[in-house]
């Protein structure tokens, strides 16, 4: 067993932040002295050190304190989760590094990547994990193995064009944290037809204001409800920058074709300018 003090030593933290811990709960000691002093175990110092891990990453206390109460999670399952963090870190800082050497070499070429390698090819395993079979076996078939198919996506989400949009894309989740949490969590089948059919009713419904003035109150109110559909569906912070992108999509000719063919001719343009004038204001 290990007092206070020694903790505090050993580890480095004050002894005020280990109080401060065991009277949110986040870290209690494992006993206490005849004097009232806290003990701690081995087990308790592992604890700690995992506690560590997530703070090298400023994460918040509630938060950790969130994930290591987790009824799902086991302490192998928080190790590798701190790994890929370390790892990704590891390769955020050795990025940097070699763009300080470039400077330093005269050639200031500033890099603006997104996602490490690391999590590229984490964003290929939820993909792949959670896609339908027979579209999963089509893809095997187009690139003649798995692994060929991951190689190809990891040089097409590492260039510095799709980097650009996933930064965008981030901005709309709040951060690469909430996006990856959705992605390994994402809305049932079920739930997802309903949203489609839930859009599909608004589009009708704005198709029917088609003569309406773009900032009227009719209007502008099914723009409304259509964007909170779509920041549901995709579980997003902010949808602002998503809707300004659906409406650009209006615009490309495939997509305008299969809008103006369902809902009349012109139909995707005035979606187009009907979501730029709510959003745009």
């Amino acid at each position: 067993m290990k007092t206070v003090k020694e903790v505090s030593e050993l580890t480095g933290i004050s002894v005020r932040t280990l109080h401060y811990y065991d009277e949110i709960g986040l870290f209690s000691p494992t006993d206490k002295s005849e004097s009232g002093y806290r003990l701690y175990d081995d087990k308790a110092l592992e604890l700690l050190q995992q506690i560590l891990f997530f703070r090298e990453f400023d994460i918040p206390l509630k938060e950790i304190k969130a994930v290591m109460e987790s009824p799902t999670l086991d302490r192998n399952r928080i190790l590798r989760m701190q790994r890929e963090m370390l790892v990704s870190k590891k390769e955020r800082m050795e990025r940097l590094i070699a763009s300080m050497d470039d400077i330093l070499k005269g050639d200031n070429r500033m890099d603006f990547t997104v996602f490490t390698k690391t999590e590229i090819e984490k964003m290929f395993q939820l993909m792949f994990d959670s896609m339908p079979k027979e579209m999963r076996q089509t893809a095997i078939g187009e690139f003649g193995s798995v692994e060929r198919w991951k190689k190809h996506y990891i040089e097409v989400v590492s260039s510095d064009d799709v980097q650009k949009r996933y930064a965008k894309v981030i901005e709309w989740y709040g951060g690469k944290d909430a996006y990856f949490s959705t992605l390994e969590n994402p809305i049932s089948k079920e739930v997802a037809e309903s949203y489609k059919k839930r859009e599909d009713a608004i589009r009708q419904k704005l198709i029917g204001r088609r003569g309406c003035d773009l900032n009227s109150f009719e209007v502008k109110g099914i723009i409304g409800e259509y964007g909170f559909v779509m920041k549901q569906i995709c579980q997003m912070k902010e949808e602002k920058g998503l809707m300004l992108a659906v409406a650009q999509s209006y615009r490309n000719m495939q997509c305008q074709q299969a809008i103006d063919e369902q809902y009349g001719e012109g139909a995707a343009e005035f979606f187009a300018q009907a979501i730029e004038a709510f959003y745009n204001e």
